[in-house]
């Protein structure tokens, strides 16, 4: 028992030292003091945050509800507006007729045509020769009468001089056609114009008289 105590005694006497050496400290280094004002509660509290929202896949179409916007016209116009200014159009062209039918053009009243006046050859004035009887044709007694168609322009000249009725003599008929061709006619008229138009002449051939 005596050995037992002899070795616990340097751990207490260890143990003793420092419980002395702890008050020791306390005494020169006094511990502050905390003032009441300075000792504050701290509360904590547990804030819950919002939930996130869920994120939308990407293969749905969001849809906008846009209000419609309104536009209203002022109801007078401002003072400094431009008066309107006159435009003038030049004057539409004429209507340009277009050809009828048959059927429409039978349909529709004819204008009033103006008579016509024919070709005249017996004025004075035009001094037409007669033809010359042939010779031959007196020594053979050859006579006849012969009708010539004679198409006569405006300027009074024939245009063309046809055999309408042979007088049964060749050399007659030649003798006719050939001074005819030389005469020269009053032309036709329509009104006051003077148009182109057929005549009948007759050429006499007799050896009486």
């Amino acid at each position: 028992m005596k050995r037992q105590r002899t070795q616990q005694s340097p751990t207490i006497l260890a143990a003793v030292i420092a419980v002395h050496a702890t008050l020791l400290l306390a005494l020169f280094y006094p511990q502050p003091r905390i003032s009441p004002a300075e000792a504050r509660v701290l509360q904590v509290s547990l804030i819950t945050l919002p939930r996130p929202l869920p994120m939308a896949p990407a293969s749905v179409d969001l849809q906008l509800q846009l209000k419609p916007l309104r536009v209203q016209r002022a109801a007078t116009p401002p003072l400094d507006a431009p008066s309107p200014v006159a435009i003038s159009l030049p004057p539409a062209p004429p209507a340009v007729p277009f050809p009828l039918s048959a059927e429409v053009a039978s349909t529709l009243p004819s204008p009033p045509t103006l008579p016509l006046v024919p070709p005249r050859f017996d004025a004075a004035y035009l001094q037409n020769p007669p033809p010359a009887y042939p010779a031959l044709s007196r020594r053979l007694g050859e006579q006849g009468r012969v009708l010539l168609r004679v198409l006569v322009r405006p300027d009074g000249v024939p245009e063309s001089v046809e055999l309408r009725q042979s007088s049964g003599a060749f050399r007659l008929d030649e003798a006719a056609l050939e001074v005819v061709r030389k005469w020269r006619f009053v032309p036709a008229r329509q009104g006051d114009i003077p148009v182109t138009a057929a005549v009948i002449v007759p050429i006499v051939f007799s050896l009486e008289g």
